[in-house]
């Protein structure tokens, strides 16, 4: 008789950086209940997402694809309806996946007629979820849960801005909401109704999509006030703004692109002219968001172990991409530093020893291939990631890959790199990065190629031309070149049509 299948949860909390756990080893940051989930599972070190911004990042943790094959590149680029997905997966194998929050999935308009409201935005779901609790960009039903509980629905408009801290430009003061009034704690309850509403003798599969600690940045006591910002270390990059932009023309342009209003309501300028005094003051507050989401990934960790099904579920906590948070002089996310996509991944895995801590590079394609192997069925696409199931099982794979590659395609910035003539196509205006741990090599279709070398401190930096450099950058365009031939859409190149003949 074959064993009962798990029940699923997916969580992902939305430009959470891969090195903010305390499991992980950062020396300032508290997660006990997700350093709690990481003692129990397995917690991957060295995850990196696929791509940037929101929706492309997510299409490549849904799908399994590489942005090369899935093609969404930017927010509100549409996902080819072809594709199979974790729901639409979760499906053919008898759930109902139940969505809490959002998917910013962007709907192929060749499935809607022109009319359509779905197409006015690029905060469609994917297909397959039932939407058991929507949280839209607009928060509007988080507001109408805070109006229920008192609060003035006429000072909505501004309910993310905190009051002033002179002489400071950020402030770091308390929002008016509770922190059991915060968006993840809205998600956290409706997803923990839901689930006492399952039936028991059948397993469910569940996406909490958590928006936090993606900006505004702001946040309830006391996690507005539990980091000092003096604690931690430097942030990462040159000395200054202006030496940093030197680095390759796409670093100026991004830098004119992130305007401080992004994740603080109201203020002026951009971040590249924030002083690293206030940098910090602004850091202190992401953590306190981060530990916000962890106080409610507690709450559920807590419910699923007192109705003795945490080890009937299968839980992936993860994020769509990092957050750069001061590094490099900058915020957001996007380009080709590190920080942008270095992403947590712990995986708790029913009656699984785990090896604890995985050093090998994993991606967000991994996903989808891994919760379908979990699934006991086989992708209607071929994937580019790998189950990760062996490293949970406490196995090394054999062939798994040496290096981290993500994809950014800038074609959508509102301003573009110096010197990038206006007649280059969209086509050419993106970057495909690979990193090794000590070597990071940047391809540019229209742009100088970049070849950065990691130094003692963790920093990046331009080597000194040599052979040594000279023969790395060789060996990684050979890389990457082997990297997109590698993954080529095999869904049915793997099989000969006589191979689909059935005489029955």
């Amino acid at each position: 008789m074959n064993a009962r299948r798990p029940n699923i949860l997916l969580i992902t909390a939305d430009q959470w950086r891969g090195d903010c756990i305390g499991a992980a080893g950062h020396p300032v940051v508290q997660t006990p209940n997700v350093d709690r989930l990481a003692s129990q599972g397995t917690i991957f070190l060295r995850h990196f997402a696929a791509t940037a911004p929101c929706s492309p990042a997510r299409a490549s943790l849904y799908t399994g694809l590489y942005q090369m094959n899935h093609r969404v590149i930017w927010n509100g680029s549409p996902l080819d309806n072809r594709f199979d997905n974790i729901a639409r997966a979760a499906r053919r194998a008898g759930y109902r996946p139940a969505l809490f929050g959002y998917t910013d999935t962007a709907p192929d308009p060749r499935t809607l007629e022109p009319g359509d409201p779905a197409l006015e935005t690029y905060e469609g779901i994917l297909p397959g979820f039932d939407v058991a609790q929507p949280l839209p960009e607009d928060d509007g039903p988080w507001l109408d849960w805070l109006a229920t509980r008192g609060h003035d629905a006429s000072t909505f408009g501004t309910i993310h801005h905190v009051d002033p801290e002179p002489p400071h430009r950020i402030s770091r003061k308390p929002s008016r909401y509770a922190a059991n009034e915060t968006q993840t704690a809205f998600l956290a309850d409706a997803f923990l109704d839901w689930r006492n509403r399952q039936d028991t003798s059948a397993p469910w599969f569940a996406h909490l999509s958590f928006l936090r600690p993606h900006p505004p940045l702001t946040v309830p006591a006391p996690f507005n006030s539990l980091y000092d910002p003096e604690d931690g270390t430097g942030f990462k990059g040159a000395r200054t703004a202006s030496e940093e932009a030197d680095l390759h023309p796409l670093v100026g342009a991004l830098q004119r692109c992130q305007k401080l209003s992004s994740h603080i309501p109201g203020a002026d300028g951009l971040a590249r002219d924030l002083p690293d005094e206030e940098m910090r003051r602004l850091r202190a507050i992401y953590y306190g968001m981060i530990s916000e989401v962890d106080a409610q990934l507690g709450r559920i960790l807590d419910a699923l172990d007192e109705a003795g099904t945490l080890d009937e579920t299968l839980i992936v906590f993860t994020s769509d991409h990092a957050e750069m948070m001061g590094d490099h002089h900058m915020l957001g996310k996007g380009g080709f530093f590190r920080e942008s996509y270095h992403i947590p991944l712990v995986v708790r895995a029913p009656n699984s020893k785990g090896m604890g801590r995985v050093d090998a590079f994993t991606s967000a394609v991994d996903i989808f291939p891994t919760l379908v192997n979990y699934l006991r069925l086989e992708p209607d696409h071929q994937p580019d990631g790998q189950s990760l199931r062996p490293f949970l099982e406490g196995r090394s794979p054999e062939n798994w890959r040496h290096a981290a590659a993500w994809e950014f395609d800038y074609r959508n910035l509102p301003h573009q790199p110096e010197g990038l003539p206006p007649e280059v196509p969209g086509s050419e205006r993106s970057l495909l990065s690979s990193y090794d741990g000590k070597w990071q090599y940047v391809h540019f279709e229209a742009l100088p190629n970049l070849l950065l070398e990691q130094d003692d401190t963790g920093n990046m930096r331009i080597p000194e031309d040599s052979p040594r450099a000279s023969e790395r950058k060789v060996q990684a365009v050979s890389e990457l070149l082997s990297l997109r031939m590698k993954h080529n859409d095999e869904t049915l190149a793997r099989r000969l049509v006589w191979d689909f003949y059935s005489r029955s």
